[in-house]
């Protein structure tokens, strides 16, 4: 049996295009991507914190479900994360139209916000393990022309809060304390931790002819 064969198989319950550049700056490529739609508005009086995790814990065990029935998949761990930016307990939307993306520039500007976005592993005998990781982001005082300029970039279509860090928003950050590939949309270090501990060889493939 090889190496590949003995390790678990990895599915990332997300199509994001940005998670799966960042597994891959870790030298990580998942054996499937099974994206999990769900319904992801707060429940009455949920904080940011629990909503992270617990749509990360929903997504990931959907996925689980769907790739048990795929029997060339065997055994599998299942991956999803989930990021949420808010100010206070207000959680910010993932921006569609223009008038949400021009209502959080104008809320973020000139002050500080948090961004938590929890991870859960579903392990290959169906357990769980979790991690919620917590950023604080500030953003510079917005001129109009800053804002107007990003709003016309459409960049910030489909990211929580109106904006992506590891773009042209990269500009307005002035201070950030914790992760910033938690805040892309998938805290590596704690990735690479769950997997690491769930028998997934995360470092093999650091190592040329490994």
């Amino acid at each position: 049996m090889s190496d590949h064969d003995a390790r678990p198989r990895l599915v990332l319950a997300s199509g994001s295009p940005r998670r799966l550049a960042l597994l891959a700056q870790i030298g990580v490529e998942p054996d499937a991507v099974i994206p999990a739609d769900i319904e992801e508005a707060p429940r009455r009086n949920e904080s940011p914190r629990a909503l992270a995790q617990r749509l990360s814990s929903e997504k990931a065990v959907i996925a689980s479900e769907i790739a048990r029935k795929r029997p060339e998949l065997g055994a599998v761990l299942s991956l999803a994360a989930d990021t949420v930016v808010c100010v206070g307990r207000r959680v910010l939307p993932k921006c569609e139209i223009l008038d949400e993306a021009e209502d959080c520039l104008s809320l973020l500007s000139g002050r500080a916000h948090r961004v938590y976005t929890g991870l859960t592993l579903v392990t290959t005998i169906g357990g769980q393990r979790h991690r919620l990781v917590e950023t604080r982001v500030r953003f510079k005082r917005l001129s109009r022309a800053e804002m107007s300029a990003y709003l016309a970039s459409g960049e910030w279509r489909g990211k929580a809060g109106g904006y992506a860090i590891q773009g042209l928003a990269g500009a307005f950050v002035v201070r950030l304390i914790g992760s910033y590939t938690s805040v892309v949309g998938l805290p590596l270090a704690e990735t690479a931790n769950v997997l690491t501990g769930e028998g997934y060889p995360v470092h093999r493939a650091w190592t040329p002819g490994a």
